[in-house]
């Protein structure tokens, strides 16, 4: 499980061959003690919460680096390794 970025308290995660459980592609994201499932392509929420501005902060990131994110997952989803993403600033 690999982390690709982190920003204001925010890991986010893509799992190596995980395409079974959402079938979406998708990235983990934690913060404190929670975590929540974020759709690549719609930025929703799929699984899980994070407190209401985390939630904002990485569907507003997801936006940005959507490109980024997509090349990350198609890597993830085949076992191959992934690249670090740039966080906000």
């Amino acid at each position: 499980m690999p982390l690709i970025s982190s920003f204001y308290g925010v890991l986010i995660y893509l799992y190596w061959l995980d395409t079974r459980q959402h079938k979406l592609p998708h990235i983990h994201a934690m913060y404190g003690g929670d975590e929540a499932v974020f759709g690549i392509e719609s930025g929703d929420v799929l699984d899980g919460q994070l407190p209401r501005k985390q939630t904002r902060l990485v569907q507003g990131w997801i936006e940005l680096r959507r490109e980024e994110l997509m090349r990350d997952w198609e890597l993830a989803a085949r076992g191959e390794p992934v690249f670090p993403i740039k966080p906000l600033a």
